[in-house]
C-alpha cells in the first residue's frame, strides 16, 4: 500500500514530533534503542493514517487525533484499587514503574526501563508495517513498565495486576509476559487515568505449550483521554489463552489485538464488551492467525452505544495452508440505544487451509418492544426495565468466564457504568 504524504503537518502530527526532540534525552535506552526511537519517528513523520489506508478505514486518527498534550514534568497518578482482591499490584504512575522492587514467588519481576537500557527491548521497537502507528507512536515515547516471567509449571494463586495511570499529559508503557511451559496465571491490565492525556500501551504475551492464561484488559479512561492500546500473543502447543477486553472510557479510543495460534492444539478465546456513551470513538481491531494444525478461537464482542458514541470492530482471521482442521468462529453483536450513534463491523476471513471449520456473523438491533413491556407488564418501570435487558445483553459475556471473583469484579464494573449512563 502507498504511503500518502502529508503536505502540511496537523497540530497534533507537529506536536508529536516536536515533542520527540524535547522528551529523548530523559528516555531510557542503549544506542540500538535510540535508532529504533528514531526509526519509529519517521513513520510519524510521514503522517498520521486517514481513511485511505485500509486498516484505518474507521478511525481517521489524522482526523481524530485532534490535539496532543505535552508531557507533564511532576507526577502525581496513584495506583487504583484492584479489580480482583489481593491481587498484587504493578503500577506504572505518569510512566513510570513504581514497584521496582517486586518479588513475587515464581515470577521474575524487572522494569522495561531496565529493558531499554540493557538492549533487550530493540527488537520489540520496531514496527511491522507503515501504517503501525500505535507501535510508532509507543516505540518513540515508551519510557517503562514490567517484565514479567512466570516460572514452568507454576500455578499463581493471585492474579497479577498491571496498571497504566497518568494524572494527564502524556504516558507510554510496555508490558511483557512470557508464561512458561505448562504455568498457569491470571493477568489484569487496568487502563486509566484522571485528566487530559494522550497513553499508549502495548502488552506482549508468550505463552508457552500447555500454559493457561487468562488476560483482563479494563480501559476506563476518562473522555478527554486519546488512547492507543496493542496487545500481542503468539501461543506455544496446546496453550490455552482467554483474552477479555471491556472498554467503558476515553474519547478516542484504538485497542489492536493481534494473536498468533503458532503451536498446534493451542486454544484462543476473545471476549469483548464495548460501552460507548457520550461522543466516544473506539475502534477494537483484531487479526488472529492461525498458523498450526487442529487450532481452535472463538470471538464474540458486545457493544452498546448511547449518545452520539461511534464504535469499529474489524476482526480478522487468517488461516495458514497448514492450519488444517482449525475452528475458528467470531460474532458481534451492537445494541443501539441512540439514533445519533453508530457501530460498524468488518469481519473477515482469509482461509488457505481446505478442512476448516470457520464462520463470522455481526448484528445489529434495538431494544426489543416485545421484551420491554413484558418487563413493564410486571410493573417495572420503563428506565430500570431498559437497564435489566441491556446489563443482561452484555452481562452474558461476563458470566463465560470461570473464575467466581472475576465475574463478580467485572459486574461491579459494569453496573457503574450503567449507573452514570443508563
Amino acid at each position: 500500500m502507498n504511503v500518502h504524504a502529508q503536505t502540511t503537518l496537523t497540530p497534533a502530527e507537529s506536536s508529536l514530533i516536536d515533542g520527540f526532540a524535547g522528551r529523548i534525552a530523559d528516555l531510557p535506552g542503549d544506542a540500538d534503542v535510540t535508532v529504533r526511537r528514531d526509526n519509529a519517528l519517521e513513520l510519524l513523520k510521514a503522517g498520521l493514517p486517514t481513511r485511505r489506508v485500509e486498516a484505518w478505514h474507521y478511525t481517521d486518527l489524522r482526523r481524530l487525533l485532534s490535539a496532543v498534550p505535552a508531557f507533564k514534568p511532576v507526577s502525581k497518578a496513584v495506583a487504583v484499587s484492584p479489580l480482583i482482591d489481593h491481587a498484587v499490584l504493578l503500577p506504572v504512575l505518569d510512566g513510570v514503574a513504581s514497584n521496582r522492587d517486586a518479588r513475587l514467588p515464581d515470577v521474575a519481576v524487572s522494569t522495561i526501563a531496565d529493558r531499554l537500557i540493557d538492549g533487550d527491548m530493540s527488537e520489540r521497537l520496531e514496527a511491522a508495517d507503515l501504517h503501525d502507528t500505535v507501535a510508532a507512536v509507543n516505540a518513540a515515547f515508551v519510557s517503562d513498565g514490567y517484565w514479567l516471567e512466570i516460572a514452568e509449571g507454576a500455578s499463581l494463586e493471585k492474579a497479577i495486576e498491571l496498571q497504566n495511570v497518568h494524572a494527564g499529559g502524556q504516558a507510554h508503557s510496555r508490558f511483557v509476559v512470557k508464561a512458561g511451559a505448562g504455568s498457569k496465571a491470571t493477568i489484569v491490565e487496568r487502563q486509566t487515568g484522571t485528566d487530559e492525556a494522550l497513553v499508549s500501551s502495548i502488552s506482549h504475551l508468550e505463552v508457552g505449550d500447555d500454559a493457561q492464561m487468562l488476560w483482563i484488559v479494563l480501559q476506563e479512561q476518562p473522555d478527554m483521554v486519546s488512547y492507543l492500546g496493542q496487545f500481542t500473543a503468539s501461543l506455544g502447543k496446546n496453550a490455552k489463552l482467554t483474552l477479555f477486553v471491556m472498554n467503558s472510557g476515553g474519547k478516542l479510543v484504538r485497542q489492536e489485538i493481534k494473536v498468533t495460534a503458532a503451536g498446534q492444539g493451542s486454544e484462543f478465546r476473545l471476549r469483548g464488551i464495548n460501552l460507548l456513551a457520550g461522543e466516544t470513538h473506539c475502534d477494537v481491531t483484531m487479526v488472529l492467525d492461525h498458523l498450526a494444525p487442529d487450532t481452535y478461537s472463538t470471538e464474540t464482542l458486545r457493544n452498546v452505544v448511547t449518545g452520539r458514541a461511534n464504535g469499529v470492530f474489524q476482526g480478522q482471521i487468517r488461516v495458514a495452508r497448514d492450519a488444517q482442521k482449525t475452528d475458528a468462529k467470531m460474532a458481534c453483536n451492537t445494541l443501539l440505544l441512540s439514533d445519533e450513534g453508530g457501530f460498524s463491523a468488518k469481519p473477515e476471513l482469509e482461509i488457505f487451509a481446505d478442512d476448516v471449520a470457520c464462520g463470522h456473523g455481526a448484528t445489529v438491533t434495538e431494544i426489543a418492544a416485545d421484551h420491554l413491556f413484558y418487563l413493564m407488564a410486571r410493573g417495572i418501570d420503563e428506565k430500570t426495565a431498559r437497564g435489566l435487558l441491556v446489563k443482561a445483553f452484555v452481562a452474558e459475556v461476563i458470566e463465560e468466564l470461570d473464575e467466581e471473583a472475576v465475574v463478580e469484579a467485572l459486574e461491579t464494573r459494569l453496573d457503574a457504568w450503567f449507573a452514570e449512563h443508563g
